[in-house]
């Protein structure tokens, strides 16, 4: 119903970019993902231990400089809404959303529970993922399993596999379908 009443702009036009975008946000996260992999396999530093002498504000913790800071921003960003928009999304907790004007108190409390741990696993998360080497000022990095190889390791390539196989699928479904019904075969 919400696409039929969107303007011809936003149909052509915003629809279009906005997945775009997605796409994007998608693919640079998983090749810094891949990098990171790469970087593990070569060099022991590239582990997401906690940082001993952070000098913020005085050395970049991007190889990019301010425009690489920017994109760390913006994937910690996406990673964080498409984390949420995931669990939200899961059959075992879509029971969970809010509805308008008739949540009971302890669904809300639940919200509040699940976003708070979600809020909580994000640097540990952005940072195991190898996307920040930023600790939050949390000490996020000083937890014993971030010291283990293997458990990095697999923890980044179940991201990049898992994530290119959703992405592989949606795009092929999606042309798939377009093509099924350019040919006529949806009859």
């Amino acid at each position: 119903e919400l696409r039929h009443r969107a303007s011809p702009w936003q149909r052509n036009l915003g629809y279009p970019l906005a997945m775009l975008g997605l796409l994007a946000l998608t693919g640079i996260s998983v090749l810094i993902v891949c990098f990171h992999v790469l970087e593990l396999l070569l060099d022991d530093a590239a582990m997401p231990r906690g940082i001993q002498d952070a000098s913020l504000g005085q050395v970049s913790f991007s190889i990019f400089g301010s425009f690489g800071a920017a994109l760390q921003v913006v994937l910690i960003f996406y990673l964080m809404v498409s984390s949420v928009v995931g669990f939200y999304s899961s059959p075992l907790f879509t029971r969970l959303l809010p509805e308008r004007q008739d949540t009971p108190l302890t669904k809300i409390i639940g919200n509040c529970v699940s976003l708070l741990v979600l809020s909580s696993a994000l640097p540990v998360f952005s940072r195991t993922l190898g996307i920040t080497r930023f600790d939050l000022l949390g000490d996020f990095g000083r937890f014993n399993w971030l010291g283990n190889f293997y458990i990095v390791f697999l923890y980044n390539m179940g991201f990049a596999g898992l994530t290119t196989l959703c992405l592989v699928k949606r795009v092929t479904w999606a042309v798939q379908a377009e093509l099924i019904h350019a040919f006529g075969e949806h009859r």
